[in-house]
């Protein structure tokens, strides 16, 4: 067998110092080298290649976010073997995606509790529904456009417009209007009136509209 010219001396002998020092220089490389653990390693092997190719140690190690961020997932990431610049690309695909679905999601819920407590407010879904339709009459009669939008953004602010409303009850009958003709302001003072807008009172509400009639026919 030829020796390599790198391990021969001068004389073409073979250079057993040179052998060495090469065999050394191998091992050093080969132990630092990291193979892909099989299914039977054990699991100094899987830490070893995992630490190498950049998995935290720890799962509470990981990239945190705060929109998708949970223990359980993080736990999770680090059994599969994920590395943290792979999970800061899945939060960022999940951002990008899902965003705007966990968005809708959460308004319809916002807007589910609000109807839900609207209703318990107003005693029923029909209470409700009336009490809606005469506080938008109001609040188109008596309250600036913008005032009235943001009191009815939240069912805080829709039970104000309520209690507001009842604050300024008028104390009109049917009985002390008869007899006389009814100005456009005294009619529309009666449609402050509960009897009007809540309770529908056929009487009250047949007296307002012949009013109207015989101011404006």
């Amino acid at each position: 067998m030829e020796i390599p010219e790198k391990f021969q001396n001068e004389d073409g002998t073979l250079n057993a110092d040179a052998l060495v020092k090469s065999y050394t220089e191998l091992e050093k490389k080969i132990g630092t080298m990291i193979s892909i653990p099989g299914e039977d390693a054990d699991n100094a092997a899987r830490e070893k290649f995992l630490r190498a190719v950049g998995v935290p140690e720890d799962a509470n190690d990981y990239p945190k976010n705060d929109l998708f961020d949970d223990e359980t997932i993080r736990v999770k990431f680090r059994e599969i073997g994920l590395t943290s610049q792979q999970v800061e690309k899945i939060y960022a695909i999940a951002e990008e995606f899902l965003s705007p679905a966990l968005s809708e999601i959460f308004q319809t819920h916002q807007e589910s509790n609000a109807i839900a407590e609207l209703k318990s407010f107003f005693g029923g879904d029909t209470q409700m529904q009336d009490s809606l339709r005469a506080i938008e009459a109001f609040g188109e009669k008596f309250l600036p456009a913008e005032a009235y939008e943001a009191l009815c953004c939240t069912p805080q602010g829709i039970q104000s417009i309520w209690k507001m409303i009842q604050s300024m009850e008028p104390d009109i009958s049917t009985g002390n209007t008869a007899g006389k003709n009814l100005s456009d302001d005294d009619l529309r003072h009666m449609m402050r009136d509960p009897k009007y807008w809540r309770d529908r009172d056929p009487e009250y509400v047949r007296k307002i509209e012949s009013g109207f009639k015989k101011l404006y026919s």
